[in-house]
């Protein structure tokens, strides 16, 4: 059997109940197995892991969709993480025995259906894009929730399914198909916002944009911005406080953790932060691992030792501080080992 996995991220992260009811209504599908449930009240945002067939993760998807757009009012909402709505973004993921186009075969049939049922507008991004300036989330992303009505009425941001209407109460939703993704955050031991902003412009390939003495940013002739590029490809990053904690953390998305592999943006965030005096006090893994990736990380720091797979797990972990806000448990984060 094809395996795929989707991981939605909803716009509720202290609601336990709510968060509760959409994880429950996946329960509820035969051909689709809940990996992993990760509200953020910081965020105030939730990243659930499912796998499953083709039918199996589809229907889950959608009744998922369906619970949290009865249950979640973005007219309400407030965050650290940026969002475009209450179902904020719907990835599908080849896992084993599936390729990409069945990924976006199912992200097209899941905005067809959803954006009929919640009648909101559905943006299709990475493999699954219709128009080129869609293949970034982060781009479709932008103005946020609160822009979105602006964005509705530029023709160059029309949707992908369902009508250019805001919606107040669930605002846009994104879909597509790409590879697995790493969201990855490490802890700055500061609580100065500016700090974790500066590294994140340092490390993300995007960089950060040129501007003038006068702060404003530089264009060229084509009215294009330009843009310093990152040290690191294939990465996203942005700087975020968290509350709870009292810390800031650098939060970066590994879009393809064999280029920048993990070690590599702890090492280099570590260095860039004892260039402000902050220290770094370990990282966090949100949502699920690939087994190889957590390897990979290890061969780095084992130098050549010879260490069974169990000590090479436990030596990322203690490496990369990933047990300093919650407890990193192998058999619950690393999805090789759930399914």
């Amino acid at each position: 059997m094809e395996i795929i996995e989707c991981v939605p991220n909803f716009s509720e992260g202290r609601n336990l109940e709510i968060i509760e009811q959409i994880a429950n209504s996946i329960k509820t599908v035969p051909e689709a197995k809940l990996l992993n449930v990760e509200p953020d009240p910081d965020y105030n945002r939730t990243v659930i892991t499912f796998i499953g067939s083709k039918k199996g993760v589809l229907e889950a998807a959608i009744a998922a969709s369906l619970k949290a757009g009865e249950l979640i009012d973005m007219t309400k909402h407030s965050g650290e993480h940026p969002r475009i709505g209450a179902i904020d973004v719907v990835p599908f993921i080849p896992v084993k025995n599936a390729s990409m186009s069945d990924c976006i075969e199912l992200a097209e049939k899941y905005a067809e259906i959803v954006s009929e049922k919640l009648n909101i507008p559905i943006y299709l991004y990475e493999e699954a894009r219709r128009k080129e300036h869609y293949r970034l989330l982060s781009d479709i992303r932008k103005g946020e929730y609160e822009g979105l009505p602006e964005k509705l009425q530029d023709h160059n941001w029309q949707p992908d399914y369902g009508k250019a209407i805001f919606n107040p109460k669930l605002g846009a939703t994104v879909t597509g198909a790409r590879p697995f993704l790493i969201a990855y955050n490490i802890n700055l031991d500061t609580t100065d916002i500016e700090i974790s902003k500066k590294i994140s412009e340092e490390i993300r390939e995007s960089g950060k944009i040129l501007r003038d003495e006068n702060g404003k940013p530089i264009k060229d002739q084509n009215g294009v911005t330009k843009r310093i590029p990152g040290k690191l490809k294939a990465v996203q990053a942005m700087g975020v406080f968290l509350d709870k904690y009292n810390i800031t953390q650098v939060s970066t998305n590994l879009k393809n953790f064999e280029i920048t592999p993990l070690h590599t943006v702890f090492e280099e965030v570590k260095k860039l932060a004892q260039s402000f005096n902050v220290d770094v006090k370990g990282s966090e893994i949100v949502g699920l691992v690939p087994l190889k990736a957590v390897l990979m990380t290890a061969d780095f720091y084992a130098k050549g030792a010879n260490l069974s797979e169990q000590e090479k797990v436990q030596l990322v972990i203690e490496k990369l501080g990933l047990n300093s806000l919650t407890d990193f448990i192998p058999k619950n984060k690393i999805i090789d080992y759930m399914i």
